[in-house]
């Protein structure tokens, strides 16, 4: 019986304890639970990279699921398809999100969960969450940024020249992949095969790229990281950017220009002697090899094995390339820089050159005949006949044929008596000659229209 008795109070003292026990419990969840202290946070993923973490201030975009300690679901950002966006620990959001959200990366996920004194009270909210609960929410941070903000430029890529760096008021060409914080794509220049060309520093892009694009050379690579009131602000585009998102462009830039640049030309090799430099009206016949400013080689007369001719002035070439013949010695070599209004414009050159895109050409000056003087098309080389008219008159009837005038110059110009304009059709500028001596355009030449070149007002003639 004694024995018993003590079995039976060892039971009694063990039922007491364990009751001891779970009142405590109780006790110790209910003070942690109802206190103002944020219990600890989860995080289940940690981004590789955080250049960054919210701060008080800070606006952030987050999705979010909220449910109570039950798991009961109450709501969730992820139903409704958009962000919850707001400011951070001033105030706009329950407490314990205000706490619960600071010192997080862009792409962090991690479980807060608040005790009631710093979420909805005694009172929830009136309909989703009772009063006196604890909630928890998973919450997956997309970006964040500070109206403090400007805009943040990494560089990727420097090339080793650089002997210039885009100003406002230039004309930029260049690639770019746009993204949000987060990673998520939105656009690129790539996917149109094509770049985006702009004017800097004008106000023709978002802010921030106006900003982002000021100082870079040529061939340059850069991250530009634009917050959103510089970039679509609060309304974003309606579509693929939200509102007060933050954009990361990564940018390549393939050339730009000065709506006020002229032709610029390096001499890479000059000659010991030159006799006669190139100028108007001489024929050239040169080497040239082309390409786009990041390399892009676009044509060469080394491919064909000849030479390019034209006359200087007679605009058979771009303007930059007018330029950069002039005052050139045979055998003399030249790198020019074209920009596109000196060169094929805004429309380019379908399927080989794009539009607005300066051009590059190394030259080499092959062979050059010296032109007339401006306005002529044919001269003498020794004293002019005074019975020039009679000469050509071969059948003596008194006017002059079409083919007696052609057989006439052409056998003056074979015996080197006289010049044609180099580089033309030789039989071109003889009709012209011819046309502009038949005064009265009957097809004939009389002796009274019959003039030489100095005796009447400039024009293509003899």
């Amino acid at each position: 019986m004694q024995q018993f008795n003590e079995s039976l109070h060892n039971h009694v003292n063990s039922k007491a304890f364990i009751l001891f026990s779970l009142v405590h419990f109780h006790f110790w969840l209910n003070f942690t639970l109802h206190s103002t202290s944020l219990l600890p946070s989860n995080t289940y993923h940690t981004p590789s990279t955080c250049s960054r973490k919210v701060e008080v201030s800070d606006y952030v975009r987050y999705h979010y699921n909220g449910t109570l300690l039950d798991g009961t679901l109450f709501d969730s950002s992820h139903t409704r398809l958009r962000t919850y966006d707001t400011y951070v620990g001033i105030g706009w959001l329950i407490a314990g999100m205000d706490q619960g959200l600071l010192g997080m990366c862009v792409g962090e996920k991690r479980i807060i969960t608040m005790p009631p004194s710093l979420g909805y009270g005694e009172n929830g909210d009136g309909s989703d969450i009772p009063g006196q609960a604890s909630l928890v929410f998973d919450v997956v941070l997309l970006d964040l940024h500070n109206p403090r903000d400007g805009i943040t430029v990494t560089n990727q890529f420097m090339p080793e020249s650089c002997t210039r760096k885009t100003v406002a008021g230039d004309f930029v060409r260049y690639h770019y992949n746009g993204s949000l914080l987060d990673g998520t794509f939105f656009d690129s220049s790539y996917s149109r095969n094509r770049t985006y060309d702009t004017y800097v520093g004008r106000g023709y892009v978002i802010a921030g790229m106006d900003e982002g694009l000021i100082g870079v050379c040529v061939g340059e690579k850069r991250t530009v990281t634009i917050p959103p009131h510089l970039g679509y602000g609060e309304e974003g585009t309606g579509s693929k950017i939200p509102g007060s998102a933050v954009l990361v462009f990564d940018i390549h830039i393939i050339d730009f220009h000065n709506p006020s640049d002229k032709t610029e030309i390096t001499v890479t090799h000059k000659p010991e002697e030159c006799d006669k430099p190139t100028k108007k009206g001489d024929f050239v016949k040169y080497h040239y090899n082309a390409s786009l400013m990041d390399g892009t080689s676009i044509d060469s007369t080394y491919n064909y094995a000849k030479t390019y001719n034209i006359v200087l002035g007679a605009n058979q070439v771009v303007p930059g390339m007018e330029d950069g013949l002039m005052d050139m010695c045979v055998g003399e070599k030249r790198h020019l820089v074209i920009p596109p209004h000196l060169g094929y414009g805004e429309r380019g050159v379908t399927d080989e050159v794009p539009g607005s895109a300066v051009l590059v050409f190394d030259i080499e000056l092959v062979e050059m005949e010296e032109g007339l003087p401006e306005g002529y098309m044919f001269i003498w080389n020794d004293e002019v006949s005074p019975d020039l008219f009679t000469e050509m008159d071969t059948d003596q009837n008194k006017q002059v044929e079409p083919s007696e005038f052609t057989d006439y110059i052409m056998r003056q110009v074979n015996e080197g008596k006289g010049r044609l304009a180099p580089g033309f059709d030789p039989y071109r500028i003889i009709d012209n000659m011819f046309s502009n001596q038949d005064r009265d355009g009957d097809g004939k030449i009389t002796e009274a229209e019959f003039k030489l070149k100095a005796d009447e007002a400039p024009h293509d003639e003899l």
